[in-house]
């Protein structure tokens, strides 16, 4: 018998966990319904819904989860490229239930994904109302593919990463320093080393993470707590370096960066910032520089990212478990949020399983 509830997180405007039932979400004829296997907690989006710093978010009580896999339970009548029992990548709830906005929504035992070519071959594409960017990027796992549900959710990280390194123009030869251990900065770590990045520096205040940057391929990890990093880096590069990247979104490692960020670099920041806003200081900069944010990986982009991270992941040279310290069962959610306020040296990425 089919199901009619679902349970699914939600955070209401004082930043309060709780576990719901809500209806199954309904689908239309370009839609699959999908039965949630896994979910990566995000430390940037997710914390931010949750203390109310996420920007122009406001509508709350929200539905949680944006890094989910499921597997497709049901197809609408015109769906072509989906077929039950497939594995695919970021189902969501697309509408307001029970008084309740999705927050992207994939903590839910059930959600939905959009068949792209189905819209556009029904002429609901990019530019009509039943149109959503997201389509393009909630892509199929083949069976060949080497990944399991687990390591499918870090998928979805490593498209965001991979599509901001490509808007922030990364060279191969040239040289990068990561400020930020944590889950997005340890992607920017392996991936700089795939893509023939000279020398990768990679910073942290926590020494686990700057170790695990170093397994990763950083060429040097610095535990900032302990040095002087502008002295590190000026020492290893007396003109400064061709890419500083902000892998945290604290607004004082802009200015920290400026200071190391050779003539005509780059200073990237990744995601969005709690505070909206700081004093700039480029007195100790270079007379030429760029300033590059990414506060929104592109659905569009991040599909496109789809292709080089499966070919890393079957060649062997990318394994999401590397990234992955704690797999929490759905019934413990709440468990899995504790561990990321806690900020424990151990903990990267976690991500909440479900039943298949």
């Amino acid at each position: 018998m089919r199901r009619t509830a679902l349970k699914t997180l939600i955070v209401d405007k004082n930043g309060a966990l709780s576990v719901r039932e809500i209806p199954v979400p309904e689908y239309g004829e370009c839609q699959a319904l999908v039965k949630t296997l896994s979910c990566g907690v995000c430390n940037g989006t997710d914390m931010k819904l949750i203390h109310g710093s996420f920007k122009n978010f406001n509508t709350y009580p929200a539905i949680l989860g944006h890094e989910g896999v499921g597997r497709v339970v049901e197809t609408g009548s015109r769906v072509k490229h989906l077929k039950v029992g497939d594995m695919v990548l970021l189902p969501f709830l697309e509408q307001e239930t029970c008084g309740l906005t999705p927050g992207w929504g994939a903590y839910s035992e059930y959600a939905v994904v959009g068949d792209a070519d189905a819209y556009i071959s029904s002429g609901m594409g990019p530019g009509t109302r039943e149109w959503s960017e997201s389509y393009l990027a909630q892509t199929v796992i083949r069976p060949e593919d080497k990944v399991d549900a687990v390591g499918a959710s870090m998928i979805i990280t490593f498209r965001e990463v991979l599509s901001a390194i490509r808007r922030f123009g990364f060279q191969p030869n040239e040289n990068v320093l990561i400020l930020g251990a944590g889950p997005v900065g340890l992607c920017f770590t392996r991936f700089a080393k795939l893509l023939g990045m000279k020398t990768v520096i990679t910073t942290d205040i926590m020494p686990d993470k700057v170790e695990a940057a170093k397994r990763l391929g950083a060429d040097y990890a610095f535990d900032t707590s302990r040095c002087d990093i502008e002295e590190e880096v000026r020492g290893l590069f007396p003109d400064g370096i061709d890419y500083v990247v902000d892998a945290v979104g604290i607004n004082s490692l802009i200015n920290q960066g400026l200071k190391l960020v050779k003539y005509n670099g780059s200073m990237c920041c990744y995601g969005i910032s709690p505070r909206l806003g700081m004093e700039l200081s480029w007195a100790a900069a270079p007379y030429n520089w760029n300033l590059k944010f990414v506060q929104w990986p592109s659905k569009k982009e991040e599909g496109e990212a789809h292709s080089q991270i499966m070919a890393w992941i079957n060649q062997g040279a990318l394994d999401p478990m590397d990234f992955i310290s704690h797999v929490i069962p759905f019934e413990n959610i709440m468990d899995a949020f504790r561990l990321v306020e806690e900020r424990r040296p151990d903990t990267k990425k976690i991500v909440i399983s479900y039943e298949d």
